[in-house]
């Protein structure tokens, strides 16, 4: 009995003395390469080392283009123990494939499921939670407030007001709505926001997930809220980049642009101060649905063949945390996703921070919530409607014919 306790404790002690060894060590793969979020995740993993003393982060630092190469090879063949990557359907593949590890006990612990509420949505596919995540940035409506003096407008609450000031633009030869589609993108952020608005979030992320046609009468409804501000669009989106666009904002010569909040910079290049630029949220437009909000959600997440899923747990509660949130998102200049942060003066952050918070969930743009054939072709279609919103039948129709190759 003796010899047998003997043995039974030396191997508990074998036991413990390898997982402490492998608890040592933490390998975190991520694509922070620009210098802002390469000062954030240094001073993160110093924070985190500081908290754990036991723990020792090995940092893996790709560049984005090649993260989004290598993602792919390391979470099969030698995964990290934790990997930067983005939420909503841009994670879906790798959940689906087995290659994420669900992380419910985390967000339990934590308290995560009230402090990062209105990001749930996005990071949950089958009833689980799949990462962790802490930064994003809002989208909405910026607007220049010498543009609504001039066109004696108001800022509007409603969708029906928004419509309605438009024609006191025009009057004012100001366009109602900018926007630059050269490049696609920004044109898919409208339609974002007038799906959210009109159908909601659920159906909004039923259509970017294929099971919705596009020829369904609600997206065609979608589509008819928006044809009624094309008119006063700015006529040559098509051929201009949006920071064109944001110059003829700046310039007074449009009134609105839908637009993330990265483009606040460019807008005070151009000569904007706080006193002229405003934001708002996109107005309801059929009552009563939930409020959902854009917002391109970063995550991190635990590999389903890490090594270190214990540590690499304790990484994530710490990176969801108020304290770590709000350190990072001060040097990346954007908004904190646990709601119990804090953020800087700037009037936009503010707000920012207000809207997403309080939102019922974030979805995370089209051409990350769509697959990439589909969010083309939709985008390409979202352009041409806005140039001629008479062919809308067509292009829905097409639409619906790449949907049906695409999600087969």
């Amino acid at each position: 009995m003796t010899l047998l306790k003997s043995l039974f404790g030396l191997g508990l002690a074998f036991a413990f003395s390898a997982s402490t060894a492998l608890a040592g060590e933490l390998v975190i793969n991520s694509d922070h390469s620009d210098p802002a979020p390469k000062k954030a995740m240094e001073d993160l993993i110093k924070d985190f080392e500081a908290k754990n003393p036991d723990i020792k982060v090995k940092w893996n630092n790709f560049d984005h283009e090649g993260y989004k190469s290598a993602i792919r090879n390391f979470l099969t063949a030698d995964a990290p123990d934790v990997a930067a990557w983005y939420a909503g359907n841009r994670m879906a593949p790798f959940v689906k494939a087995g290659l994420f590890e669900p992380v419910d006990d985390v967000w339990q612990a934590s308290g995560f499921n009230d402090q990062l509420k209105s990001a749930a949505a996005s990071m949950t596919i089958d009833g689980k939670k799949w990462g962790v995540p802490y930064t994003y940035y809002q989208w909405g409506i910026y607007y220049n407030k010498e543009a609504y003096k001039k066109a004696g407008a108001e800022v509007p609450k409603t969708w029906a007001e928004f419509v309605s000031n438009c024609e006191k633009f025009k009057t004012a030869g100001i366009d109602c709505l900018t926007t630059g589609t050269k490049a696609l993108w920004p044109g898919a952020g409208i339609f974002d926001y007038m799906n959210l608005r009109v159908n909601g979030y659920e159906f909004h992320m039923d259509l970017a997930n294929g099971k919705v046609p596009w020829t369904d009468p609600k997206v065609k409804a979608t589509f008819a809220e928006w044809a009624k501000i094309v008119p006063y669009t700015t006529a040559n989106h098509a051929a201009i980049d949006w920071q064109d666009a944001a110059a003829l904002l700046s310039q007074g010569k449009a009134a609105n642009y839908v637009m993330g909040n990265f483009a606040v910079a460019t807008f005070k290049d151009g000569g904007m101060t706080n006193d002229t630029l405003g934001f708002m949220v996109f107005p309801e437009i059929t009552p009563g649905i939930p409020r959902a909000e854009e917002a391109p959600t970063d995550t991190f997440h635990i590999p389903a063949a890490a090594k270190n899923k214990e540590d690499a747990k304790k990484f994530l509660a710490y990176l969801g945390s108020a304290e770590a949130q709000t350190k990072m998102n001060a040097t990346l200049g954007q908004l904190p996703t646990n709601n119990t942060s804090t953020v800087g003066d700037d009037p936009f952050i503010k707000a920012g921070f207000e809207s997403l918070s309080g939102a019922y969930a974030l979805a995370q743009f089209f051409d990350r919530d769509a697959p990439a054939d589909m969010a083309k072709a939709g985008m390409e279609g979202f352009q041409e409607f806005m140039v001629k919103p008479d062919k809308v039948d067509a292009i829905l129709e097409r639409l619906e014919k790449v949907r049906q190759k695409v999600y087969k």
